[in-house]
């Protein structure tokens, strides 16, 4: 999977090359926060890919893999693609958006405290066949996660509006997106089992919740404006 890394640090590296856009524009750190905490927590895919991963081994899991990764790049890019033009048609939306999303990511982190990382296998069904949960599964799976769509609306909205009247930086955004994605995937299907175990710790997964739900809960202030009020 390394070739997958590699090919995610030069996309990065041309959102930096590109001259069409200011990086200053963009809040790195709150957008790592935000995109990193809601791709990387249980989530349907996630969840998904750790009971296939335990249940047929990583290498029969793989095709469900790169449909699930293909699947949330597909929906980063026309989700991207709709903000590009909601925030075109009417550029005044932005504040709105902007605080709808604050809104939604407080919510996460009311959620998060509240996350389960264990995960229930169905005995009946042990000896179904890996080929059910393919290539196409996957790519399904994301074209139907609400949780997706919500998160990549806020995300084009709201951290990554300077893209906004640039195709081409949503297409590659889009592409970085889905190879974080499918990275989360994979690092589920691999070691979700272990992750399972030791957060399922009641002590130890309290304070994860906690620590991850006060840093979304930080990104929302920020995003709303409410810092710059306070100590302007």
């Amino acid at each position: 999977a390394i070739h997958y890394y590699l090919l995610f640090i030069f996309l990065i590296s041309q959102f930096y090359l590109n001259k069409r856009i200011k990086m200053e524009n963009i809040d790195l750190a709150s957008l790592f926060l935000f995109t990193f905490i809601t791709i990387y927590t249980p989530g349907p895919a996630n969840i998904t890919s750790t009971s296939l991963g335990v249940r047929f081994g990583i290498k029969k899991t793989t095709n469900f893999l790169y449909g699930s990764g293909i699947g949330f790049t597909f929906t980063s890019l026309i989700g991207g693609l709709l903000s590009n033009l909601l925030l075109t048609i009417m550029p005044s939306i932005e504040l709105v958006m902007r605080l709808i999303g604050g809104a939604y990511i407080l919510y996460l982190a009311y959620k998060m405290l509240q996350i389960d990382y264990s995960f229930t296998q169905d005995k009946d069904n042990e000896q179904v066949s890996v080929q059910g949960f393919g290539f196409k599964y996957g790519f399904v799976i994301q074209l139907l996660n609400i949780k997706s769509i919500i998160f990549i609306i806020t995300l084009y909205t709201t951290f990554l509006n300077p893209l906004i009247g640039k195709p081409f930086l949503i297409f590659l955004s889009a592409i970085i997106l889905g190879i974080v994605g499918m990275g989360a995937n994979f690092l589920w299907a691999s070691l979700g089992a272990m992750i399972s175990s030791i957060l399922g710790q009641e002590r130890i997964k309290k304070i994860v919740n906690l620590l991850l739900s006060l840093l979304l809960a930080y990104t929302a202030l920020k995003l709303s404006g409410i810092f710059e009020l306070l100590f302007s």
